[in-house]
């Protein structure tokens, strides 16, 4: 086996359900979890009827660079939403199977190796992060370098304090904007010194945008929308992760896309037709209406801000709750964070993840250390029984 596997930390969850193992939470209260993110709110149902309509495509094998109508569905979208002046659907959009197997496969992608007895190549990425970015980075032989983002950042990451050395080694930087977990938008003076960091020693700078129409003002702005704005219209070195499954509540559906620099997307799409990861074409299709419809996502979106909402005016003045500018988690600074999350399981059945799970000791310091990441992704009557549980827990 692949002895960088022995590097893998486990998963969030699977040191979650070791925390919580042993302590038997009141039974008369059912279980609220406000510790996954995934999406609760009902899928559109034209999607669920498009796939209905289509299920005669199980006997084609879909390809790898998915439908042209698919395409330019995600182009139009895209210039829709960020202002761009153009995006080729032929080469600067590819499909995927959801931006989870997307950002991963695009990480083993991109990474150059390094030669035996030089060091390894690096890999620069939030603190905390989605695991993903971590354990892509380390099965591509590559070491993470980890920018701490923390409240006195207003957890936008110290990006300026980037060593001059790191940055000589490193072949990949991640950005997530609106930030997961901590909600936090990246504003375009940020993006646009990244892009001039990337270009000035040529490294490839990927953003994970999948929150990014899930926001309580203005929409945030996307890597592609900086690329422009800074006189780069190909979007040289840049690509961008979305999903259906936050903006869509279709996380079944894991229907994505990558877009950003051909040249990038090029071998990239080789390296996936080897993958082996192409969506199912009636899972295409069902995206295209996806995409061309704005109603839901408005609607969708909505409903995160009066949960949001309801949480500020029932616990603002008992919890220290930040609103995050995008995403639908709350970063919750705690004194303990795996003491609050056994706690409010013993007491109240309700499950929260502990900050330090998602993330590393850098720099002096954990900064996911004395937070719990809330979820807002219960259905209103859950997260209505949530506050008033949280208001007993506090007392």
């Amino acid at each position: 086996m692949n002895a960088d596997l022995s590097l893998l930390h486990p998963y969030p969850f699977e040191k979650l359900a070791k925390l919580l193992t042993g302590i038997t939470p009141p039974a008369d209260k059912p279980l609220i979890s406000l510790s996954i993110g995934e999406p609760k709110h009902e899928s559109p149902a034209f999607v669920r009827q498009a796939i209905t309509d289509q299920l005669q495509h199980l006997s084609s094998y879909p390809t790898s660079k998915g439908l042209p109508v698919l395409r330019e569905a995600i182009a139009t979208w895209l210039c829709q939403r960020f202002e761009l002046p153009a995006v080729n659907p032929e080469t600067q959009v590819l499909p995927v199977s959801g931006t989870r197997e997307a950002i991963f496969s695009f990480i083993q992608a991109t990474i150059r190796r390094a030669d035996t007895g030089r060091a390894k190549p690096v890999v620069i990425m939030p603190n905390p992060f989605y695991q993903i970015y971590e354990g892509a980075a380390l099965l591509a032989g590559a070491e993470p370098y980890l920018v701490n983002c923390t409240a006195d950042n207003d957890y936008l990451g110290d990006w300026d304090n980037i060593p001059d050395v790191i940055w000589q080694r490193a072949q990949l930087l991640i950005v997530c904007t609106p930030g997961n977990p901590t909600g936090a938008v990246l504003p375009m003076t940020t993006l646009q010194y990244l892009i001039q960091q990337a270009a000035r020693y040529d490294c490839i700078l990927a953003s994970d945008e999948c929150y990014s129409e899930l926001y309580l003002d203005s929409p945030p702005t996307g890597l592609l929308q900086a690329c422009v704005a800074a006189g780069i219209p190909d979007f040289h070195n840049c690509v961008v992760f979305h999903s259906l499954s936050k903006r869509s509540n279709l996380p079944g559906l894991r229907s994505g896309f990558i877009a950003g620099d051909a040249a990038l997307l090029a071998p990239y799409l080789l390296y996936r037709t080897y993958h082996g990861a192409a969506m199912p074409v009636q899972h295409q299709l069902a995206s295209v209406l996806a995409w061309q419809d704005e109603t839901h996502v408005v609607e969708n979106r909505a409903r995160y801000q009066q949960k949001f909402a309801l949480f500020m005016q029932a616990l603002g003045t008992k919890l220290p709750l930040q609103q995050p500018a995008g995403g639908f988690y709350f970063w919750l600074q705690v004194d303990d964070d795996e003491r609050f999350t056994r706690d409010l399981f013993a007491q109240q059945n309700m499950i929260v993840l502990p900050g330090r799970y998602l993330s590393r000791q850098a720099h002096g310091m954990d900064p996911g250390a004395g937070h719990v990441r809330l979820a807002l992704v219960a259905d209103m009557p859950q997260c209505l029984e949530a506050v008033q549980r949280f208001s007993q827990f506090l007392q």
